[in-house]
């Protein structure tokens, strides 16, 4: 109720009090009001008509003010149901609102993930260019040192070729001479067959000259091949020699891995070998896919066969010797050997008979004399001479893997570091693995024993 309403009511309330009031039962106190009082009963219908049009004006404006009430009433309840499904609706959008908000961060993480991972990428890709960069300046040293070792080999073969030369001229001599003993043979026959008529008289002389003749040749050829045996060759021949008569090697392993099995695959070339009974192709541990450095692994697969030329002969098992855990041997059949057309090579008898060995290296056909020395503390081992010097003056330098040859051209043994070499004497194995799928023994047993026999060797056999 409004406060225009209230006034109207209060004073339509006080305005019939005062009409419906019986004044004539008051005493009059003075003269004037009794005179007054006619008038005012006179007067009383007029003002209860004004009243009442009062009366009804208010409630006419009351029913008004009512109508225009419900009106906005009903205004505001629609307004309100309005509100209600636009609040039903921004809850929904909240809703979608809420769960893109949770997207949005999910995505925005997985942003970030992918953010750091590109910036380790990155990081990681940045070392990878300076390692090329650095590995491109190694090889650039490499290459113009390999082309200074080509200058120094294009002038040794020019020498060859000179000694070549000064060699076909000492034939053309040779002949010369020979055709000189041809007619001096002619000439010795004419000779004989005029003193044919003598024979018989110096006939027991004859005899025993020829005695004589027979024990002096017995003695020469002794003489001959003593000295065939104490003669060097030429370390040109022994070279040129291995060039001829080596092999290649191919062994390939594999092992489990997490996604897919991991094969490594090494390559050689070197020769074959024998003790007398059995032949040997000669390879040293970094020329297999085993290693000493890596953690003893188990292989499910190894294979592995020597080539020469179109011709390929198939292992069956490797073979670590007890003499240096480094030096392995692959066995082949002699039969195979014979068909593949190779020299093979003999163990040197006297091996410390010449004070100078022949080195060949067979990955940069690199070769020549070095000096050696006997290991007193280790008789398997000779210690060939490594200074810095012969680096200096671009003599070859012994080398892990490079094979040693005698000078009579006998094997010696192979180079296990860069300082001693292992001389061959006896192919007794401590370890054979047999060659194949799920190779016995396991190939972890025999690299773990041959890292502990490794470090059980002195420092410097290391």
């Amino acid at each position: 109720m409004n406060k225009t309403l209230l006034l109207i009511m209060c004073d339509f309330l006080l305005l019939n009090l005062l009409a419906l009031t019986r004044w004539e039962k008051a005493e009059p106190q003075h003269t004037q009001l009794e005179t007054a009082a006619p008038r005012s009963a006179a007067n009383a219908p007029a003002v209860n008509a004004d009243m009442v049009e009062l009366m009804r004006i208010s409630l006419e404006d009351e029913k008004t003010s009512r109508e225009q009430l419900a009106q906005q009433l009903a205004s505001t309840q629609g307004s309100l149901t309005e509100r209600e499904k636009n609040l039903a609706a921004l809850e929904q959008q909240k809703g979608r609102l809420e769960n893109t908000l949770a997207a949005t961060q999910t995505s925005v993480k997985e942003l970030e993930q992918r953010y750091t991972a590109t910036a380790q990428e990155a990081t990681m890709s940045r070392e990878q260019l300076a390692k090329l960069q650095r590995e491109l300046e190694e090889r650039r040293a490499e290459a113009e040192r390999q082309q200074a070792e080509l200058a120094r080999m294009e002038r040794q073969n020019a020498e060859a070729r000179q000694r070549i030369e000064n060699l076909n001229v000492a034939v053309r001599v040779a002949e010369q001479e020979k055709n000189l003993l041809n007619r001096n043979l002619v000439e010795a026959k004419q000779q004989i067959e005029v003193e044919r008529l003598e024979r018989a008289k110096v006939q027991e002389q004859t005899t025993q000259l020829a005695q004589g003749v027979g024990q002096l040749a017995e003695k020469s050829g002794a003489l001959a091949q003593e000295v065939r045996d104490n003669r060097p060759v030429n370390p040109n021949l022994i070279f040129s020699e291995f060039l001829a008569n080596r092999v290649q090697s191919r062994l390939t392993a594999r092992r489990p891995g997490l996604f897919s099995p991991t094969v490594r695959e090494k390559e050689t070339q070197t020769v074959l070998v024998s003790d007398g009974d059995r032949v040997y192709a000669l390879m040293h541990l970094s020329d297999t896919p085993f290693t000493l450095a890596e953690s003893p692994t188990d292989y499910d697969q190894v294979n592995g066969f020597l080539a020469r030329g179109s011709f390929n002969a198939p292992l069956a098992e490797l073979q670590f010797l007890r003499l240096d855990p480094r030096v392995v041997v692959a066995p082949i059949d002699p039969s195979l050997a014979a068909l593949m057309g190779a020299k093979i090579y003999n163990l040197a008898q006297e091996p410390f008979k010449f004070p100078d060995a022949v080195l060949v290296r067979a990955d940069d056909g690199r070769y020549g004399d070095t000096p050696f020395r006997i290991d007193a503390q280790s008789q398997n081992y000779v210690k060939l001479d490594n200074r810095i010097v012969t680096r200096l003056f671009g003599e070859i330098s012994p080398k892990r893997g490079d094979l040693v040859f005698s000078k009579t051209g006998d094997l010696i043994g192979i180079m296990v570091n860069n300082d001693y070499c292992a001389v061959l004497g006896s192919f007794a194995a401590a370890h054979t693995l047999r060659m194949g799928e799920n190779p016995e023994p396991k190939t972890s047993t025999i690299l773990g024993d041959a890292f502990t026999r490794w470090q059980r060797l002195p420092i410097r056999l290391q």
